[in-house]
């Protein structure tokens, strides 16, 4: 299996989504710049990491959105490629038209860092399968733009179609319906604000990160 994880400046989880993907395909990803303007070949997942890419100038994910990687990222995306992003990254991908809706200041106006508690809503998916519908787990966020929200039809397309992969089970950030996480149509680009590269390893945040790499590395040649 081979992967990428896509780097900008002010990127600050790429080393981590690197490791967490290593260790659950056993190969490590390719690091890639975001002034490359060609991917490596024979691609199966991107990761967007998260970070404060360009520093969150103008809107969080706004200008990295525009680097010249994440055009050859959407056109992998639109050819049927898997595309993992979190924190920083689902707002890239959001920013891309990859994933519908928008990520806005938190309710509270203040940055959130903290383990919070997650329910997994929908379990069929590259990237949920380790995972069962309705499972509990808990996952660190960091951020301060990252309520979710959307107008009523795409909500309700979210809901119906069951494309909201994660959603928060106490009040986190304003998010509606406690979104913390979606999938686009094709279900093949997962956004997500909680961190799960910072929970695979006991030894420091705890596993319940640890199922959604082992699900890509173990659903990937299915998929």
């Amino acid at each position: 299996m081979k992967t990428a994880v896509i780097v900008f400046p002010g990127s600050n989880c790429d080393r981590d989504m690197a490791v967490a993907l290593r260790d659950a395909t056993g190969a490590a990803p390719a690091m890639v710049w975001h002034k490359d303007s060609r991917l490596p070949e024979g691609l199966d997942l991107i990761a967007v990491p998260g970070g404060f890419s360009f520093g969150d100038y103008l809107r969080c994910g706004a200008i990295a959105a525009q680097s010249p990687i994440m055009r050859e990222v959407v056109a992998f995306a639109d050819r049927g490629g898997h595309v993992l992003g979190v924190c920083n990254g689902f707002q890239v991908l959001i920013e891309t038209g990859l994933l519908p809706g928008v990520l806005m200041r938190n309710a509270t106006l203040k940055f959130v860092c903290r383990d919070v508690p997650l329910r997994v809503e929908e379990a069929q998916s590259v990237f949920t399968r380790g995972y069962a519908t309705g499972q509990e787990i808990v996952l660190p966020v960091a951020h301060h733009d990252g309520c979710y929200i959307a107008d009523n039809d795409t909500l309700a397309r979210l809901e119906g179609d069951h494309r909201v992969a994660f959603r928060y089970r106490d009040a986190v950030n304003g998010s509606t319906n406690d979104i913390a996480g979606v999938l686009s149509e094709n279900r093949r680009v997962l956004g997500m604000m909680p961190h799960p590269e910072r929970a695979v390893d006991a030894r420091t945040l705890g596993t319940d990160g640890a199922p959604l790499f082992r699900s890509i590395a173990d659903n990937m040649v299915e998929a």
